[in-house]
C-alpha cells in the first residue's frame, strides 16, 4: 500500500479542506493508498506558502501529494525518504513556486487546479465589466459626496454604454478565460482571445495567437481581461507601449498575476484620461501598498485578490482529486498536468 498525503488546511477557513472532502478522498484513495492528514497550517495564497515541520516529516516515503503548492523543502524530505514520490497536486493554480530546479528536472507528476476557480471568477470580471459600462462608478462616488448626479450619464460624451455588440480580448485563454468567454457571448459581446497555441475558439469567439494576433486584440478591444499566468515570456507583458495601443475608451481587468502588467504605466493611462477604467484583483506586491497611485484613481475597481472566493471551490475540486486519482490509478493521462518547462 502506497502513502498519500493530504496537506490542505488552510488558515481561512472558506479554503481550508472539509471534513467531508477529506473524507471522499480517503475512500477514493483506499485501498491503494493510506492517506496521511498534515493538520499544521497551510497557506493556499498565490502559488503556496512555506512547509511546515509536519508536511517535512508525512512526506518521507509518499508517493502522492496534495497541498497547496509544492516548496523546495519537501522536495528534498521526499527525495531522501523511502519510495519515490511520483504526483504532486496543487490545490493552486499557479505553480511558480514549486518549479525550482531540481522539481522541472524530475520525473514527479505536477498537476494543479486550473479552471477551478473559473466560475467565480468569470462573474466577478463580467461584474466589472458591467460596473464600467453602466457607469456604477460614477454611482459610487456621487454616494459618497451625497450628490444626486446625472452629468456623467446623460451628458453628450457619456462613457454609459451597452455592452451589447463590444468586444471582449482575452489574453491567457486557459479555464478562466474561457468562462468568461462563454457568458460574454451570451451577453451579445465578440470575443478575440489569445493564446500560446493555435486552437478553436467556438461562436463569436476567434483564438489569435503570437505578437499580430495580441496587436489586434489590443487595437479592437473595449475590455482587455488578462488571465495569464506570470512566467518570463509574460512578465509585463502588458507594458507602456501595449497600453497606448488600446482603445481610447477601454477597460483592463486583470485577474491573472499582478506581474504581467506594468501598474505604474497602467495608473498614468488611467489618471490621464486616456482609458476608461481598469479592475484589479491581482498586483505586483500584495498588498497593494498604501502609497500606490491605484488608490487615488476614481475610475479603478480593486479587489485584494479575492475574485476566486467561492463556497463552490470544494465540490469541484474534490471532483478533480477524485477523477484524478482514479486516472492515475488506472495509469491514464491526468488533468490539469502542468507543463513544467512552460511554466503552466
Amino acid at each position: 500500500m502506497g502513502k498519500l498525503v493530504l496537506h490542505m488546511n488552510d488558515a481561512r477557513p472558506i479554503w481550508s479542506v472539509p471534513p467531508w472532502a477529506v473524507e471522499e478522498i480517503r475512500r477514493a484513495a483506499a485501498p491503494h493508498f493510506r492517506m496521511a492528514l498534515v493538520n499544521a497550517l497551510a497557506d493556499s495564497r498565490g502559488d503556496g506558502g512555506a512547509a511546515p515541520v509536519e508536511a517535512i516529516a508525512a512526506i518521507t516515503g509518499a508517493e502522492v501529494y496534495f497541498g497547496f503548492g509544492f516548496p523546495r523543502e519537501l522536495f528534498l524530505a521526499a527525495a531522501v525518504g523511502e519510495g519515490a514520490l511520483r504526483w504532486v497536486h496543487s490545490g493552486s493554480a499557479g505553480v511558480g513556486g514549486a518549479l525550482y530546479p531540481e522539481m522541472r528536472e524530475s520525473p514527479i507528476i505536477l498537476t494543479n487546479s486550473a479552471g477551478i476557480h473559473a466560475e467565480p471568477m468569470a462573474e466577478t470580471i463580467i461584474g466589472a465589466m458591467l460596473y464600467f459600462a453602466r457607469g456604477l462608478d460614477y454611482a459610487v462616488a456621487a454616494k459618497q459626496d451625497r450628490r444626486w448626479e446625472k452629468e456623467a450619464f446623460e451628458s453628450p460624451d457619456s462613457k454609459v454604454r451597452e455592452i451589447a455588440g463590444a468586444t471582449l480580448g482575452i489574453v491567457g485563454f486557459g479555464g478562466i478565460g474561457r468562462a468568461v468567454a462563454r457568458r460574454a457571448v451570451a451577453l451579445g459581446l465578440g470575443v478575440l482571445a489569445h493564446r500560446r497555441r493555435p486552437g478553436e475558439g467556438g461562436d463569436s469567439i476567434e483564438v489569435l495567437t503570437g505578437e499580430a494576433g495580441l496587436q489586434r486584440i489590443l487595437a479592437e478591444s473595449d475590455y482587455l481581461l488578462l488571465s495569464l499566468p506570470h512566467t518570463s515570456d509574460t512578465d509585463r507583458l502588458i507594458n507602456r507601449e501595449r497600453l497606448m495601443a488600446l482603445r481610447q475608451d477601454a477597460v483592463v481587468v486583470n485577474v491573472g498575476r499582478g506581474q504581467v502588467l506594468d501598474e505604474e504605466a497602467l495608473a498614468e493611462a488611467l489618471g490621464n484620461g486616456r482609458l476608461r477604467g481598469a479592475a484589479l484583483d491581482v498586483f505586483q506586491r500584495e498588498p497593494l501598498s498604501e502609497g500606490s497611485a491605484l488608490w487615488d484613481l476614481s475610475n479603478v475597481l480593486i479587489t485584494p485578490h479575492v475574485s476566486a472566493v467561492s463556497r463552490g471551490f470544494w465540490r469541484r475540486e474534490v471532483d478533480l482529486i477524485v477523477e484524478n486519482l482514479r486516472r492515475y490509478l488506472s495509469g491514464e493521462e491526468l488533468l490539469n498536468k502542468v507543463d513544467k518547462q512552460a511554466g503552466y
